[in-house]
């Protein structure tokens, strides 16, 4: 009699192991995997902009909201702007977010400007100027002060719908850190305006921009530094004109007009 083998068996199959990597198809089948903005604000993708949990503040410009981290002007910290000189459009450009401050009824601080703000320039970009506070911190300064004493105070009040501020040059980077930890407690935009050749010295704030005349009523935006990726081509925005039609219409006519004067505060720290 031949001897047929015998037949094999199935090896008996072993349960799963609690451990296990699972597969492909699962991961797809599985609940949705988390973001990295789920798992804490300050993380994002190196491709994409950064999220948080704070809303941001529109800028007027709907292609620099595109850009910026939230879409806006971002509340509770520092926004950096390097300038060449002063007059580039920077107060045009960040009249929107000051303008809607003070029209929900919190007042708007100016600190430390390099000229003499015209009243009717700022008027025909909407604000109200005669609730705007002009503080200057440089005029009567005590050797051995600190100038910007007042406008860190200014953060940390709580009270103070938007801040623009025109930095000292060459600010040490531990100044600028204890500016950013009090913007920490400010609900609103805070500005602050640097000179041009701060670009190559790292900053506290998370964002940073540079500014240059981009010709006519026009400038010309550079992101230096967001929460996302940079940013290779500098944007050119339309600003509002300097003057309107009714005051090119007077320049044209000769006609004189009185000047009115902004209300300004001269701080002083005794401490």
């Amino acid at each position: 009699m031949d001897l047929m083998p015998p037949t094999a068996s199935a090896p008996p199959r072993l349960p799963p192991l609690a451990g296990r990597r699972a597969t492909v198809g699962e991961v797809k089948a599985g609940p949705a995997r988390r973001t990295p903005e789920s798992l804490h604000p300050a993380l994002w993708l190196g491709h994409q902009l950064g999220r948080s949990a704070v809303h941001a503040v529109a800028t007027g410009f709907p292609e620099l909201d595109a850009e910026l981290p939230d879409g806006g002007w971002p509340r509770r910290v520092l926004s950096e702007l390097l300038l060449p000189h002063p007059g580039v459009g920077e107060i045009r450009l960040l009249s929107p977010p000051l303008v809607a401050a003070q029209r929900s009824g919190r007042p708007v601080m100016i600190f430390d400007p390099p000229a003499e703000l015209s009243a009717a320039a700022l008027a025909g970009l909407g604000f109200d100027v005669e609730q705007l506070l002009v503080v200057n911190t440089r005029a009567r300064v005590v050797p051995g002060s600190d100038s910007l004493w007042a406008l860190e105070q200014a953060l940390k009040s709580g009270h103070v719908g938007a801040v623009l501020a025109w930095l000292p040059p060459r600010l040490r980077a531990e100044r600028l850190r204890r500016l950013q930890l009090a913007a920490h407690q400010h609900d609103g935009v805070a500005f602050v305006m640097r000179e041009l050749a701060a670009a190559v010295r790292p900053t506290a704030s998370p964002l940073r921009l540079s500014l240059q005349a981009g010709g006519t009523d026009r400038v010309r935006l550079s992101i230096l530094k967001r929460r996302g990726p940079p940013l290779e081509a500098p944007l050119h925005l339309a600003l509002p004109p300097v003057l309107s039609e009714a005051a090119r219409r007077r320049a044209q006519q000769g006609l004189q007009q009185p000047v009115r004067r902004l209300h300004e505060a001269v701080f002083v720290n005794l401490a």
